[in-house]
């Protein structure tokens, strides 16, 4: 066992001590978790996401060092979220360890009874607007009513779209809302076979820079952060894994930074688009930020809390509450060492 390896164990010890003493996780007094027999580690396999709109699990999975540090003792499987909702999916499942969703998204599952914790946050991204086709008669949110409006349900861009319909004095009553996944919606907008489309980026800059579409509402701050969630089951009993990924996250943070270009084109051949797409899809994601959950990002969940209410996506504020007051597990982002994995 190398001297990182021992470390991150220790680590990872110690986050489950803290679990114990301040009762941050279920299963509260559980002892810390045994390495597999003839393995250094806890399990012998590691599933987690990767997602375009997250492209810090790009870089991750394009450089490898998930595989490096974890060797043939663990088996890395790699599976792609299409959108926020596909990640919780996988997570309450039990189909993925670790996924990656926007801050919306995570406190929606757990409002609804999924056992997931937000154990780091990976970027700040203005990933959501409000794009019609070009030359459309709509050229503001209020020219909305009545018309047809494509967004995937419990994501960033469908809550970016409430909101944005609330400040409009309009609700999900004065559209016809359409469930579509962001691909699909895109394409309905791009086919004219919807009106509107509350999309995701890298697809909303692509279809921007091919002419097909225009923004008409841009705000970062109806954007949530991207968070990266785990299982309750995963935490409890897997923390020198969990303690590996965010420590991989935290490289790969440090990685975006000193690369962008390098960055931007990972972000193009995985999602099969254009470099200057990539660029500016990029440029509207701040990597530069705390990985740490905290009071900054429950104040954004807080806003954005009682609008399920209000659209019927969870059954009342106290749901709300609870999930918000239980959803962040901080120990292994405060702990997270970047020179720890790799």
């Amino acid at each position: 066992m190398t001297i990182r390896t021992r470390s991150t164990l220790l680590t990872a010890t110690l986050a489950v001590a803290a679990m114990a003493m301040t009762g941050c996780v279920a299963g509260e007094g559980a002892p810390a978790a045994q390495p597999e027999e003839g393995s250094e580690w806890s399990s012998t396999t590691l599933t987690l996401d990767f997602a375009t709109y997250n492209p810090l699990s790009l870089i991750i999975k394009d450089q490898g060092w998930l595989e490096d540090e974890l060797g043939d003792d663990v088996t890395v499987t790699w599976v792609q979220s299409a959108g926020s909702n596909k990640a919780n999916e996988a997570l309450r499942a039990g189909a993925i360890d670790v996924g990656s969703t926007a801050g919306s998204a995570a406190l929606l599952a757990r409002s609804n009874g999924s056992p997931i914790h937000t154990i780091a946050v990976y970027t700040q991204p203005n990933w959501a607007a409000i794009l019609v086709p070009t030359g459309s008669d709509i050229r503001e949110v209020s020219d909305l009513a009545g018309r047809n409006v494509a967004a995937t349900k419990g994501t960033d861009p469908y809550f970016f779209l409430l909101q944005a319909l609330g400040e409009a004095g309009l609700s999900l009553d004065d559209i016809s809302l359409q469930n579509l996944q962001h691909a699909d919606g895109r394409g309905a907008l791009e086919t004219g076979a919807v009106d509107a489309w509350a999309g995701l980026d890298p697809l909303l800059s692509t279809s921007v820079y091919n002419g097909n579409a225009e923004i008409i509402y841009d705000n970062v701050a109806f954007n949530s952060y991207g968070f990266l969630n785990a299982t309750e089951e995963f935490i409890e009993n897997h923390p020198d894994l969990a303690q590996l990924v965010v420590n991989a996250y935290e490289r790969a943070r440090a990685w975006a930074l000193q690369n962008p270009d390098e960055t931007a084109a990972i972000l193009a051949e995985v999602a099969g688009i254009e470099l200057p797409i990539a660029e500016a899809t990029i440029a509207r994601t701040v990597i530069d930020t705390d990985p740490v959950p905290g009071e900054v990002h429950r104040a954004v969940l807080a806003i954005i809390g009682p609008i399920f209410v209000e659209s019927g996506d969870v059954a009342n504020q106290q749901l709300i509450d609870d999930a918000l007051a239980s959803l962040f597990f901080t120990e292994f982002a405060v702990a997270a060492d970047p020179n720890a994995v790799g």
